[in-house]
């Protein structure tokens, strides 16, 4: 078994390139497409890498490329440009100026002083998911058939095809915080904030522990 822990160290053949930040899986045949790897700290832009070129061992992921390689991959977050809500007041007549004590007050801010002009389309950075994909994140949430149970923290998979066997859990609300094993046919679906489980928050803690840092080949 091969384990993609988010926020594991990634390192190139010539060194190190950052850390896992996003798994990306293919939800219809459910095997790990890419693995988003960033800069620690967030210095530049973090890359796509295909699994192909990733090997995992014990707490480290280790990239069939090298530092100058890694830079020409895909970028793992991209620009748009987010239209500026008008702040004039204008368009909606829920959106006019309010009179105060004989002052106009705007959306522009303080009485007596003329709205602002429209600003240009604001630029904000967004994380990249191939078209038809999902991504494994650290914020997701794992709901049992009883409540939340955990968060995520990464996926197993078999060593060849990729195909995810387990999802890793940080169980949160049992005693002693523990990384949990939960085996891919009890999730029963994977949304942008949720994962959601066919087992009870019982069962989940019941279930035997799984031998994932030792990879096979």
């Amino acid at each position: 078994m091969m384990p993609f822990r988010i926020g594991a160290d990634a390192r190139c053949t010539d060194g190190a390139c950052g850390q896992v930040s996003r798994v990306i899986v293919n939800p219809v045949n459910r095997g790990v497409t890419h693995l988003a790897v960033d800069p620690k700290h967030r210095h530049g832009p973090g890359r796509l890498v295909p699994v192909d070129l990733v090997d995992a061992t014990t707490g480290q992921i280790r990239l069939r490329c090298t530092l100058a390689e890694f830079q020409t991959l895909r970028p793992a977050q991209e620009t748009e440009s987010v239209p500026d809500l008008d702040p004039t007041g204008h368009g909606h007549p829920d959106n006019a100026p309010k009179k105060a004590k004989g002052v106009v007050v705007g959306m522009g801010g303080m009485p007596g002083m003329r709205p602002r002009e429209p600003e240009a389309p604001q630029q904000v950075t967004v994380d990249y998911v191939p078209s038809g994909a999902v991504d494994i994140h650290r914020e997701l949430i794992v709901c049992a058939t009883d409540g939340e149970i955990g968060q995520v923290q990464g996926l197993v998979v078999e060593p060849g095809g990729h195909l995810v066997t387990h999802v890793l859990l940080q169980a949160g609300h049992m005693r002693g915080r523990r990384e949990v094993a939960i085996p891919i046919g009890a999730v029963t679906k994977i949304g942008t904030l949720l994962i959601h489980l066919s087992l009870t928050r019982h069962q989940v803690k019941d279930l035997p522990p799984v031998d994932i840092d030792h990879p096979a080949g």
